[in-house]
């Protein structure tokens, strides 16, 4: 199965020159925990909740004067949308992310993947295995 299968593609994006508290309030309205750095369609960053804690409200900065672009991850891990979903595991494991964006073959922004979204498909594919496996067990 594809990762673009189950990306989300409501991706929220902003630039580096965006502001660490619009980014808080934005991730808040949103209900996310990251924001992905654009540049020409592009991922060139990614802003998670532990970098606004750690790079701003921690050190007690001024969020309104520090930017995406002072506390993003520069170069984001991304994964083609075509790749399968175990090499994106396998992705994710070798690079430790939690997130990757996703992108099409001119490496522009379609989407993102989260540990918690492979999390919950493989816990489906699991319950349906278990199914299977109930179906065919001799009664006890």
């Amino acid at each position: 199965m594809p990762v673009t299968d189950v990306s989300r593609t409501g991706v929220m994006t902003a630039n580096r020159e965006q502001s660490a508290g619009n980014l808080t309030s934005v991730m808040k309205e949103e209900d996310v925990g990251s924001v992905i750095i654009e540049e020409d369609d592009r991922p060139v960053g990614v802003v998670t909740d532990r970098d606004l804690v750690l790079e701003v409200l921690e050190p007690r900065a001024d969020p309104t004067e520090v930017t995406a672009g002072d506390i993003m991850t520069d170069a984001p891990v991304t994964v083609s949308g075509d790749t399968g979903v175990f090499e994106t595991i396998r992705q994710m494991h070798e690079h430790a992310v939690r997130r990757m964006p996703v992108t099409d073959e001119s490496d522009a922004l379609t989407g993102i993947v989260t540990l918690d979204d492979l999390v919950v498909l493989l816990a489906d594919e699991l319950d349906n295995l278990a199914g299977v496996i109930e179906s065919e067990s001799p009664p006890y």
